[in-house]
């Protein structure tokens, strides 16, 4: 029986999720404003899951209708047969949002909701289930529009983007989903040079020894959909089990990381350690600034400081200068990619982005800059003529 699911994603990262989805084997795809719905079966609902690198989400829908009021979206969840897909003993948090509804109040219509779901359950078994909203097993999510509201069950639990592994994080992460759909979009493959010189925790890193082993992205953690009544455990095993044979030994990789805060790179050896991947990337310290290419070509890719705090935004600026005269002099032959909140940083860097790409770190609205770079186009000297 075929069901209809919803794959949320990083904004930006729509076509790219549609590319992975439709390699994955999905069908009837349907992009749209922030993620990707999609027919299938629970087998396909369960790949998604385990292989997706940029979906944030798989989400089932259960229920959709129209909607003039509150009390239409009570008698919409309340119909819906709750108690066939988990029992009163596991918990629950409603999720809302909304776009150009006219309804006031999205904190009434998640205890709306939510009353629906219990009523519900005192009706058919007079039991009702608890809320949770730090570590529910059951996430319940309603989409509303102008006139129309869908209501679905989570079936991955934890944001995918939490692969299961990581310990270290840093201020302002970048989200696992977003470094792998930002590898996709560069078109990197795992046989090409990749450098992230300013690499943090190691995100970049992490997701290109994955891609390039060919580690299904959920293989170390858990899912949702494994504490539905409908959960198909023989098709699970077969899917991770095939997943598991697929996986490639760990060799020395390409693959390489530099920063110039030596705590910064602490936190990504523990990361790659924890993910099994320490021997694939070569770490060092080093600036950006005296950072050379370990091969003739290939592709950098780097999450440099955004300058949010007050002060650190002039700090920048100043060091952008530096950074284009880094990537004439040390990077000619590679691609490079930069991703950051500042409009200005083209301009102040001294290069002309060959592509600007409008992608979102959380709710930071960012653009990833790309730079060919090419023998013999350092920056003539201040006053010197063409």
């Amino acid at each position: 029986m075929s069901e209809f699911f919803f794959a949320p994603c990083p904004r930006g990262l729509e076509p790219a999720l549609v590319e992975e989805l439709t390699a994955l084997g999905v069908r009837e795809l349907e992009p749209t404003h922030g993620g990707v719905g999609f027919s299938g079966d629970w087998t396909d609902c369960y790949r998604a899951n385990l292989e997706s690198r940029i979906a944030t989400r798989v989400l089932w829908r259960v229920a959709q209708g129209r909607y003039r009021a509150e009390e239409d979206i009570y008698r919409l969840a309340y119909g819906v047969t709750w108690a066939k897909w988990f029992t009163a003993d596991d918990t629950i948090r409603i999720h809302v949002t909304a776009r150009q509804s006219a309804l006031k109040s999205l904190e009434f219509i998640t205890l709306r909701i939510k009353d629906a779901v219990c009523d519900h359950f005192r009706t058919v078994i007079g039991k009702r289930p608890s809320v949770d909203t730090a570590n529910p097993a059951v996430r319940i999510h309603a989409f509303l529009t102008r006139d129309s509201v869908a209501l679905y069950i989570d079936t991955s639990g934890e944001p995918l983007y939490k692969r299961g592994f990581k310990q270290a994080a840093v201020e302002a992460p970048l989200k696992e989903n977003l470094a792998a759909g930002i590898l996709r979009l560069t078109g990197w493959q795992p046989d090409e040079a990749l450098v992230d010189p300013m690499c943090g925790s190691g995100t970049f890193l992490i997701e290109a020894a994955q891609i390039a082993l060919d580690v299904a992205p959920g293989l170390g953690r858990r899912f949702a959909f494994e504490r539905l009544r409908l959960f198909d455990r023989a098709v699970w095993a077969k899917l991770r089990t095939q997943a598991e044979k697929r996986r490639k030994p760990v060799v020395e990789l390409p693959i390489h990381g530099a920063d110039i805060v030596g705590d910064q790179l602490r936190r990504a050896r523990v990361n790659l350690e924890a993910a099994g991947l320490a021997e694939c990337v070569q770490l060092q310290r080093s600036d950006f600034l005296d950072l050379t290419a370990p091969a003739g070509e290939g592709v950098l890719v780097t999450n440099p400081p955004y300058g949010v705090r007050i002060g650190e935004a002039e700090a920048l600026a100043e060091a952008y200068p530096g950074w284009g005269d880094a990537l004439k002099r040390n990077w000619a032959g590679w691609r490079c990619y930069l991703l950051t909140a500042d409009t200005m940083l083209p301009k102040r860097i001294g290069l002309k982005a060959s592509r600007r790409t409008p992608l979102f770190n959380g709710a930071l609205e960012c653009r990833l800059y790309e730079f060919r770079m090419f023998a013999g186009s350092m920056r003539k000297p201040a006053g010197e003529s063409d």
